[in-house]
């Protein structure tokens, strides 16, 4: 079961792109959906945390992070997940020039860490033909990477911050490429042909 989780939604927008206003919430969905046809026509089943612009928890009507968290972590769990992706976009206010995808793992987890390394190298080789240096996947401390024991990644897809990576966020075909990346990505570690 893949689990995949558009990050943000409702009042939590995410990040705002600085040239057209999307916000990450809206690309994260739509990228999403599109990670769940890919899969889906390969033959795996998919879980959607989130299928609306809504997030996903309330307190007496007032939403709270700490409960949209939850949610999602539980959504994972009751699915029995073999594979979590919490898709999101990066925004770096200290640099507009920074482009391209980055993938998290949980630090200590090496199949994490070569799934990452996986995903990481279907990401970079979209972003390579807009001449974007290679990224590097990277251990990190998300909550979502500490919801299940399956192997889980945060999928930073692009950067909003860089109007080239915000455009190209914002149109079908790049979105597409990146859902087809990440999943070429997983399957190169599920088929173990990538060597690390």
């Amino acid at each position: 079961m893949v689990v995949i989780d558009a990050g943000h939604g409702g009042i939590d927008g995410g990040v705002t792109g600085k040239q057209t206003g999307v916000k990450e919430s809206d690309v994260n969905l739509s990228l999403s959906f599109l990670l769940k046809d890919v899969f889906e026509d390969a033959g795996f089943s998919v879980v959607l945390t989130r299928k609306t612009e809504h997030g996903l928890a309330s307190d007496d009507g007032l939403w709270t992070k700490n409960a949209d968290m939850r949610k999602r972590r539980e959504i994972a769990q009751n699915a029995s997940a073999d594979l979590v992706l919490s898709i999101h976009q990066n925004f770096l206010p200290s640099s507009s020039k920074v482009r391209g995808g980055q993938v998290f793992y949980k630090a200590g987890e090496e199949s994490n860490e070569k799934l990452a390394r996986c995903v990481q190298d279907g990401i970079n080789s979209v972003y390579t033909k807009y001449g974007v240096k290679n990224r590097m996947a990277k251990a990190g401390e998300y909550y979502m990477l500490e919801c299940t024991n399956a192997p889980s990644l945060i999928v930073e897809c692009g950067v909003l911050s860089n109007a080239a990576d915000e455009y190209l966020l914002t149109t079908v075909l790049h979105k597409k490429q990146i859902a087809s990346a990440i999943f070429s990505g997983v399957m190169a570690y599920l088929q173990g042909v990538a060597e690390y």
